[in-house]
């Protein structure tokens, strides 16, 4: 058995709410301090209570051998990110170890690792040189990583330019061209677009195959379920389950079964504010039923004028697999050019779901970049009532009835 890039014993990491965190920038220390100084001399020294703590995470412990492939998976607040950032060494524990053997590349939010005021090619050389890199070995390796992230025209601008797109094609392509042993990955690829992350996932699938260890967060069921070799559920800051990627994804999308989505807070980029299922009045439809229509109704909130912002769902099947997807774009509507909230609804005929649990995706994209994606926003359970195929043979197989016209010659 191959030896473990990871192990990591009991970790736990605790957070005071309301107060910065230590591992800030210089400069949020200085502001700190400053702060402090002028409550003391305005008179506002006077100690306060003790502030409320949380644990992002508490009593995590696994392994993962050299080479594998994980897929770490949870909803948000879960403890995901604060995991990885604490493998990349960007924050550290406050109870428990985690050892890494081998060399780390990182890719867990827009910029990470970036200068703003380097150029495009003069941050490839930076990160480079962070992960052990001679300048000879970047040499080689710098067309094909401009290439793969489609930033030849302005990889001499300084980055604070690009757009939140372009910085994550930049990242991935570096964390991925460097050759790291270990790979880590958070969600940041969900802010691309649906061409990259393709794209993406393929570059992922040959690191793997390459026999490198790789790490990463994904709210893509069907993508943890194809390239992982295991995934790692946690829940509220504690892991729930390490196992077969399908079962992982299976008890995931079961806890996280809702027939409602509220977005946790207002965006400055256009986003679904709600998601719920409603029936033919518009009513909250919580137990569809298959012989009726499922309306699948979604209000959209665009902040600034916005043209050309699009909108589409997604259907998945219990583990996750994607069982159909629609959009605006199908039937030729689009979305006023805003600012402005609008409310948008699929219709799913009735008679085309068969009994069983299911999970709705939304998605804004504007021009190739995804700007909102929840994956699931929320699920929900069809019932059969007064179907005559269930009359007929209780034993349906599959997810959709398709009415297929029969001959007997």
């Amino acid at each position: 058995m191959s030896a473990a890039a990871v192990t990591v014993q009991g970790l736990g990491k605790q957070y005071t709410l309301g107060a910065a965190a230590p591992e800030g920038h210089l400069r949020e220390r200085l502001a700190g301090s400053v702060l402090g100084l002028a409550r003391r001399l305005g008179g506002r020294g006077v100690p306060r209570a003790v502030a409320p703590t949380i644990w992002a995470l508490r009593d995590v412990s696994f392994e993962v051998a050299s080479g594998e492939v994980v897929g770490i998976i949870g909803g948000n607040g879960a403890g995901k990110s604060t995991l990885l950032k604490i493998l990349s060494r960007i924050t550290s524990p406050t109870e428990g170890r985690a050892e890494i053997r081998g060399r780390v590349g990182s890719l867990l939010e827009v910029g990470t690792g970036f200068h703003p005021e380097l150029t495009g090619r003069e941050n490839v050389f930076l990160n480079g040189a962070i992960l052990g890199m001679g300048r000879a070995e970047i040499h080689r390796k710098f067309d094909a990583i401009v290439d793969f992230a489609e930033v030849e025209r302005f990889i001499d601008t300084p980055v604070k330019y690009y757009s939140s797109g372009m910085y994550v094609r930049l990242a991935f392509a570096v964390a991925a061209h460097l050759e790291p042993e270990i790979l880590i990955v958070d969600e940041v690829l969900a802010v691309g677009d649906a061409k990259f992350q393709k794209k993406c996932l393929g570059k992922i699938g040959e690191v793997a195959q390459g026999g490198r260890t790789v790490l990463f967060v994904s709210h893509n069921m069907a993508a943890v379920q194809r390239l992982c070799t295991t995934a790692a559920l946690l829940e509220k800051g504690r892991l729930v389950f390490r196992g077969e990627p399908r079962a992982a994804v299976a008890r995931y999308l079961s806890d996280e079964g809702r027939v409602r989505y509220i977005a946790a807070s207002a965006k400055t980029e256009p986003y679904v504010a709600e998601a719920e299922l409603v029936d033919a009045q518009g009513g909250p439809l919580p137990r569809p039923v298959i012989t009726e229509p499922i309306g699948l109704r979604a209000t959209i909130h665009l902040p600034d004028a916005a043209p050309g912002t699009r909108f589409g769902i997604g259907v998945l099947m219990a583990d996750g697999i994607p069982l159909f997807t629609s959009s605006l774009d199908d039937v030729g509507l689009t979305l006023p050019a805003g600012p402005g909230t609008i409310t948008v609804t699929a219709v799913v005929p009735a008679h085309t779901l068969l009994a069983g649990d299911y999970h709705v995706v939304t998605c804004l994209w504007h021009a190739r970049e995804i700007v909102d994606l929840q994956e699931p926003a929320f699920s929900f359970s069809a019932a059969t009532g007064d179907s005559a195929l269930y009359r007929i043979d209780a034993e349906r197989k599959g997810a959709v009835h398709v009415n297929c016209r029969w001959e007997i010659a």
